[in-house]
């Protein structure tokens, strides 16, 4: 399968990302590791963040278009 050079960064890009986000995740509910205050919320955020933006530029990868932003994010 060809990929457009745009898009296959923009994968690998948001892939890399979501993983930072998510073993930084893992360090605090897997490991041990704590947090104070909201700094736990921001935490969860950001990795579900990261996350859709993986799955969006997963789907454009997959020549399939994300679906439209629901009304409530």
């Amino acid at each position: 399968m060809k990929v457009d050079d745009e898009r296959r960064r923009a994968y690998v890009e948001a892939y890399e990302d979501w993983q930072k986000k998510l073993a930084a995740l893992h360090e605090v509910l897997l490991e041990g590791k704590t947090l104070e205050g909201d700094q736990m919320k921001g935490m969860l955020n950001r990795e579900a963040r990261a996350k859709a933006n993986y799955d969006e530029a997963r789907l454009r990868l997959l020549g399939i278009a994300p679906a439209e932003a629901s009304p409530f994010d």
